[in-house]
């Protein structure tokens, strides 16, 4: 089930994102025309990664190696040469949340910030309270990952003069109105910002894929979709820890790189019921990285955790977090 080589997803064009990014980037969103109930809501990681690879030429070799050393990993854990990191504990990773505000309701407080650690602490534990829905299909397929994650520190800023922000990393920095990111190597970093309105559509976030720069390492979250019901922190800390959209951001055949997700024609919409049939086989719809909506995902699979795993593993783009 979709085994392509990164190499070739690149070149074929397959990380495309979920909609192209032609907004002329000297212009303001016009939040007037956005209903954010109705409008379409998208994740916006793979556009900026399109982004980034037309600016940093290098950084698709970068991505290469990860997807070898990835692929070797896995390999030897098949062969029984090495044993899965997370098999025997968990990893903790320290959390810093950079909220940047306009308004003083856009300034979460540190209930609601840790509601969304809670939160993903349930989904990344399998304690997620939607489980029991889960279709005998996959059942043996799901995944206790094994991560908790904890409050390091709270990084507050008032910025009277964005209306919204794009997804330009511009957040990411304190010459641009943000905050500038902390310790990328030992921390997961998140900055939530007021609104990322887009195309007259809502972006709830993106996240940066493992290979790029430690200035903009992290994931950025719209203020509207953090808290205790919400998954978009956990989708967008998936891509942080190199998983892939679960339809491969293709048609059947496109790759996420993970063997025990079906393939899909696309991504999911709403609360679809099983068995949505594309491909040949019913679709995974309830997995944190399909967009379905987020009470109605509650899955990650073996062979993602095996992916998040390699990460944390010696030589692994973020292995100082596991040591």
């Amino acid at each position: 089930m979709k085994r392509i080589f990164l190499t070739m997803a690149i070149a074929a064009g397959i990380l495309v994102g979920c909609q192209n990014n032609e907004q002329n980037p000297n212009s303001e969103p016009e939040l007037e025309a956005i209903n954010l109930q109705k409008a379409e809501k998208q994740c916006f990681t793979n556009d900026v990664l399109e982004a980034n690879m037309a600016m940093d030429p290098s950084l698709k070799g970068k991505m290469e190696n990860i997807e070898s050393f990835t692929a070797n990993y896995l390999e030897k854990i098949a062969k029984g040469e090495v044993q899965a990191r997370l098999v025997n504990g968990k990893i903790q990773i320290p959390v810093v949340y950079h909220v940047i505000y306009r308004q003083a309701s856009e300034n979460l407080s540190l209930s609601v910030l840790q509601d969304q650690i809670d939160a993903m602490n349930e989904d990344f534990n399998m304690q997620n309270p939607n489980r029991g829905a889960m279709p005998a299909e996959f059942a043996g397929v799901e995944a206790n990952v094994n991560i908790d994650f904890v409050i390091e520190d709270v990084i507050r800023v008032e910025n009277k003069q964005k209306r919204s922000w794009r997804p330009d990393d511009s957040m990411k920095f304190t010459s641009s109105g943000g905050s500038d990111v902390v310790n990328p190597q030992e921390f997961l970093n998140i900055w939530i910002v007021n609104v990322m309105p887009y195309r007259g559509g809502q972006i709830l976030g993106y996240a940066q894929f493992p290979g790029g720069s430690w200035s903009t390492d992290g994931v950025v979250l719209a203020h509207q979709f953090v808290g205790r019901n919400q998954r978009t922190a956990t989708h967008e800390v998936g891509h942080y820890l190199n998983l892939r959209h679960i339809w491969g951001d293709g048609g059947c055949g496109a790759s996420d790189f993970v063997a025990d997700t079906p393939d899909a024609d696309g991504n999911s919409r709403g609360c679809p019921t099983y068995p949505v049939i594309e491909c040949g086989s019913a679709n995974m719809t309830m997995n944190f990285m399909d967009y379905s909506d987020d009470t109605c995902m509650y899955m990650f699979t073996e062979g993602q955790k095996a992916r998040m795993d390699a990460v944390f593993a010696p030589g692994g783009f973020r292995a100082t977090m596991a040591d």
